[in-house]
């Protein structure tokens, strides 16, 4: 791997887990239970992985 596509794959991992445990802490402090807000937040981090994902592909 380049060392271009080593900081993107980490940009893309710190990214997804920012946004998890925003979405996490929101849905728990929004009155959710653990188990669903823990299912919210990986769920946030899926999508967001993948809508990064999608559009470094459709740069390249």
């Amino acid at each position: 791997m380049s060392p271009f596509q080593i900081l993107s794959l980490l940009l893309a991992l710190s990214m997804a887990l920012n946004l998890a445990i925003i979405a996490g802490l929101l849905a728990h402090r929004s009155g959710a239970g653990l188990h669903d807000a823990f299912l919210t937040g990986a769920g946030t981090a899926g999508t967001g992985l993948g809508i990064y994902f999608a559009a470094l592909a459709a740069y390249r």
